[in-house]
């Protein structure tokens, strides 16, 4: 099972007197990178809540904000800043004398003003029943998270196993062309002798073997097993447990080293461009498992 490292989760829970909101989410990150932002209230909870991601969030830049909405007016009330408001209140009442212009709303201007007004977050002690209560929201968020990830792995699969399977049609497509390669290079060379040196010149048991180092230096048979094998054990990855991503990554490096060895030793046309083919597919294939967990 593939998960994608992108997430996203919202879950409320709602008593009579308050309501907790969780929403989290997540991005692209090679190591696990955990964010949060609680009310100044609930900020004795954090080292916990950051132990509870830290297990069931695995990789990722990973962001939790939990959020409280007090539906009982007697617990949302705030205060006023007395001693500010005064100073604020009198210099603009000053000012506007010196100027000689008109006040008009005064009174909720200064209330607009910085640190004049402000919400009671007494740091208290969290009761138990709150705490769970504060939990299980978290709890319930992760889970839309995780669902959202493994619905996102899935659509990750069936893009990687179609460009996998497409790299393996290439490769049966250089085992076809692989026939006339030596034949043509053999050609080749002869013409070659024939046009600077002479058939009557040349030595042909030395032609031959030269011609034999020659062509197993360009033999690519064995790059040719490892790269089918390669691409087989990634799909059998992809088929396994979660948490493959970094595997699969290194499986994707040894592809694209037998791919660009074929490259290299082709010396032909055709299965060049089929080793472009293939390494634009790899390519592909190296972006998404960026994403996966």
């Amino acid at each position: 099972m593939l998960n994608s490292m992108t997430g996203y989760g919202l879950a409320h829970i709602e008593t009579p007197s308050v309501k907790y909101i969780a929403e989290i989410k997540s991005l692209n990150s090679k190591f696990l990178e955990i964010n949060l932002r609680l009310p100044k209230r609930l900020s004795s909870l954090e080292s916990e809540i950051r132990s509870y991601l830290t297990k069931n969030t695995v990789r990722g830049k990973v962001s939790l904000v939990l959020s409280e909405q007090f539906l009982d007016p007697q617990q949302q009330g705030s205060t006023i800043n007395s001693s500010l408001f005064k100073k604020y209140y009198y210099e603009l009442l000053e000012l506007s004398k010196e100027l000689e212009t008109p006040v008009n709303n005064l009174f909720e201007a200064v209330l607009s003003l910085p640190d004049v007004m402000s919400q009671d977050e007494q740091l208290e002690e969290i009761q138990k029943d709150e705490k769970e209560l504060i939990f299980r929201v978290i709890e319930e968020a992760v889970l839309q998270f995780t669902a959202f990830r493994r619905q996102e792995g899935d659509a990750l699969k069936l893009d990687l196993n179609k460009r996998i399977s497409i790299i393996q049609e290439n490769l049966n497509m250089v085992a076809t062309l692989e026939v006339e390669r030596i034949p043509l290079i053999r050609e080749r060379i002869e013409n070659l002798l024939e046009e600077w040196v002479g058939r009557e010149n040349t030595d042909q048991n030395r032609l031959e073997q030269e011609m034999i180092y020659y062509v197993d230096k360009l033999d690519i048979t064995e790059e040719k097993v490892r790269l089918k094998n390669h691409c087989e054990y990634f799909l059998k990855v992809l088929q396994g447990e979660s948490g493959n991503g970094k595997k699969l990554g290194f499986i994707s490096q040894e592809i694209g080293r037998e791919i660009n060895t074929i490259g290299s030793k082709a010396n032909h046309v055709g299965i060049q461009q089929v080793v472009v083919q293939m390494k634009e597919e790899l390519e592909k294939i190296k972006e998404q498992l960026l994403n996966v967990l």
